[in-house]
This record gives C-alpha cells, sequence and structure tokens, in this order.
C-alpha cells in the first residue's frame, strides 16, 4: 500500500513538472477590419493585416509579456511554445511578439486552425451586416448562427476539439519540454475564440459566456498554474480586472479557490457546477435534522395511539 502511495506521488509530481507554469491567451494587434469594417466587404476575412497601430501594440505586448515571463528570477531560463491561429493578423501579431524573445526561449510555434475567428460568411455587406448583429443580439451571442457562417457553439466544438489536443501535447510532451524550466504556452489567436477557451477550460456556462467582455487588440489573459495543479486567472489578474471582464463574483471566488485546489478537487460553492440545476435539494444538514424531526414525530405518534 505504502509502495503504491508512493509511486502515485512520484506521478503526481512528475506530471506536474511537465505543466506549463502559464496558458496565455493573446488576441490579435489592431487590424484594417477593427479601424474600418468596409475592410470586410472587398477582402477576405483570413486576409485582413494589422495596421501600423497593429503592429506596435503587439511589439508593446511581446515586451509585457517578456516581463511577465523573466519576473522569476529563479527560472530565468524560461521556455515558450506558441499555438497561432492561421489569419494573416494573428501570424502578424505572433511575428511581432517574438521579436522580444531570443531564439534560446521559443521552443516551437504550431499554427492550429481550431482556433481561427469565427465564420462570419464570406465577403460581407455592410448594411447587411448591421440587420445581422442586431439581430444577434436579440437572439443570443452564444446560439446565434451567421448566415454561411458560424455560431459561437459552433466555435466552441472546434475549440473543444483543440483543447484536447493541448491536454495529449502536454501530457505526452510533445512540447519537449524540460522539468528544471518553465514552460509558458502563448495562444495568439481571436477575441471570441479566446473567451470560447475560458468558457470550456473552467466550465462556465452559456449564461456566463454570454456576459463576458471581448478582449481588446493585444489584450491577454494569463492562466497560472497554482499549487495542487489547477489554473487560475486571480493568480495574475486583479479582482477589479476579472468584473471589468463580465466575470461574476461567484465565478472570481472559484478562480481564487483554484490557487490552492489540486486538479481532483470539486469546488463545492460552485453553484453552476451543481446547484444551478435545482431548486429543491436541501443541505445535507438541514435534510439530516429534518429527518430525525421526523422520525420523532413519528415516534411520539405511535407512543400516544397505543393502548394502555
Amino acid at each position: 500500500m505504502s509502495e503504491h502511495k508512493n509511486n502515485t506521488d512520484y506521478n503526481r509530481q512528475h506530471h506536474h513538472r511537465l505543466l506549463p507554469k502559464r496558458i496565455i491567451l493573446v488576441r490579435h494587434g489592431e487590424s484594417q477590419g477593427n479601424l474600418d469594417t468596409a475592410a470586410y466587404t472587398t477582402t477576405p476575412d483570413h486576409k485582413i493585416p494589422l495596421t501600423e497601430l497593429g503592429i506596435e501594440q503587439a511589439r508593446h505586448c511581446g515586451a509585457h509579456l517578456k516581463s511577465l515571463i523573466s519576473a522569476n528570477d529563479t527560472f530565468s531560463d524560461y521556455r515558450l511554445y506558441f499555438y497561432v491561429s492561421p489569419y494573416q493578423r494573428t501570424r502578424s501579431t505572433l511575428r511581432a511578439i517574438g521579436r522580444s524573445f531570443s531564439k534560446r526561449h521559443i521552443i516551437g510555434a504550431r499554427e492550429e486552425c481550431r482556433i481561427r475567428e469565427q465564420d462570419f460568411g464570406n465577403f460581407q455587406v455592410s448594411e447587411r451586416m448591421k440587420v445581422i448583429k442586431e439581430t444577434r443580439e436579440k437572439f443570443g451571442r452564444f446560439y446565434y448562427r451567421f448566415p454561411e457562417g458560424e455560431s459561437a457553439a459552433d466555435v466552441f466544438d472546434r475549440v473543444s476539439s483543440f483543447f484536447e489536443s493541448l491536454w495529449r501535447d502536454i501530457e505526452l510532451n510533445r512540447l519537449n519540454s524540460d522539468p528544471s524550466r518553465e514552460l509558458n504556452l502563448v495562444i495568439v489567436s481571436h477575441g471570441l475564440a479566446s473567451r470560447v477557451f475560458l468558457m470550456k477550460w473552467f466550465k462556465w456556462t452559456v449564461e456566463q459566456f454570454e456576459h463576458l467582455n471581448n478582449l481588446g487588440n493585444c489584450e491577454f489573459r494569463v492562466m497560472e498554474l497554482g499549487r495542487g495543479g489547477e489554473y487560475s486567472l486571480a493568480i495574475h489578474h486583479t479582482e477589479e480586472e476579472m468584473l471589468e471582464w463580465g466575470l461574476s463574483p461567484e465565478m472570481i471566488a472559484d478562480q481564487k479557490w483554484r490557487i490552492q485546489a489540486t486538479r481532483s478537487d470539486w469546488n463545492e460553492n460552485c453553484p453552476w457546477y451543481f446547484h444551478e440545476f435545482f431548486d429543491h435539494l436541501e443541505d445535507p444538514k438541514e435534510e439530516e435534522k429534518q429527518n430525525l424531526d421526523a422520525e420523532c414525530y413519528n415516534a411520539d405518534s405511535t407512543f400516544g395511539s397505543s393502548s394502555p
């Protein structure tokens, strides 16, 4: 029994060492489409380039990320692995971000089609898109499917597939991670894909997703590894930031809980994990008290009706 426990502890510690220290989601810099939506009427979405400001934002983002990652002197020999959407604006953002890091720090990069932008159809007609987006607000951002395009639910399905591949890459050490060096995964993608990724990772509901705000150009979200093997936004980001992003107080409390939680733990205080789906469940202690009261009442009734 002791030997089995020791092996289990060793495997858990070994696996923990292979986990990335951070998983960082980055939205691309300002694009021509962000500047003027008319660009989508003449240029395919995947070919929309960055503006000069967008390139500068990406360079600044790279410097910010380097400062964040290299802040821990113990792991000055950190490593980075990048996943990037195939769109021109995300690839250009990655190229500019990469200028902040030396070659020895970057162990690899991979184009990943499943984290591309939501498909809004082919060439977009401005007036038609205005009406469509107004309809989406009435219908709901998650389920509304653009004509000839995708819904956020469709994006969720392909991001979920990427999610599983990402875990296999980590668990099988396909990223060639050296446990003695701090690994950081950086995912350069789009606003909606990043929000959907967080929704999938933290098991947020559709209703919670609907309240999330989009990332700004070259903004990023840092999921950092806690002491027990769970990832949390609350290690790097403040409560005020998370409130601005649209996280509820309960969601923020869950992020704080994750700092200390182990991967096998279950947050009993998360209403969207269980209690949100039922309206008749009692607290176990209250239910036990009610059962005890009922037993006492039945015993009294039996005693009172017995013959002398």
